[in-house]
């Protein structure tokens, strides 16, 4: 098997505020906070002597490798992204940053939050809407059936409600 990898389709380039706010907080901790003090650890391990049976020295430069990577990633995404703070205006459909709860056949109720691909957060029901479900659910009105193809097979689901949380600045 060789080493070439299909480019990956890139994301959207949208973000919510709170998504934008915790981006740029992630790149300011690493840049002025973790790389200063990997940096330090490094040259510390370095003036130890022999660098080639060095763990802490050699574990330091993969670490500064990792920060550096991340950092420019953030960076390069950060330049490119719309940040959404607005509701749209028709507030009954489901649009970016909208939170949709959906009922199966069962009637459970389940909510999600329709972010970007840089938020998505199963924990905190944060899906992509670059997500089959995400996809699906764009666009379409409250009481709208949507049916989704899980791994789990084919699921159809109901909007119950849609709500569009107001940023405060």
């Amino acid at each position: 098997m060789g080493r070439y990898r299909a480019p990956q389709i890139p994301g959207s380039q949208f973000i919510t505020a709170e998504g934008c706010a915790r981006l740029r907080a992630e790149l300011d901790t690493l840049w002025r906070v973790e790389r200063p003090r990997v940096t330090q650890a490094v040259q510390d391990a370095a003036a130890q002597g022999d660098r080639s049976e060095n763990a802490e020295y050699t574990y330091g430069k993969r670490r500064l490798r990792e920060i550096d990577r991340r950092v420019r990633f953030l960076r390069q995404r950060l330049t490119g992204m719309n940040v959404v703070d607005q509701p749209p205006a028709d507030t009954t459909r489901v649009f970016f940053g909208a939170w949709v709860t959906l009922a199966d056949a069962d009637g459970r109720q389940v909510r999600y939050r329709i972010v970007g691909p840089d938020e998505t957060d199963a924990a905190a029901n944060y899906i992509s809407m670059d997500a089959p479900l995400g996809r699906a659910l764009l666009g379409k009105k409250l009481d709208a059936q949507v049916s989704v193809v899980l791994p789990a097979g084919s699921t159809t689901f109901t909007i119950v409600a849609v709500e569009y949380v107001a940023v405060t600045r």
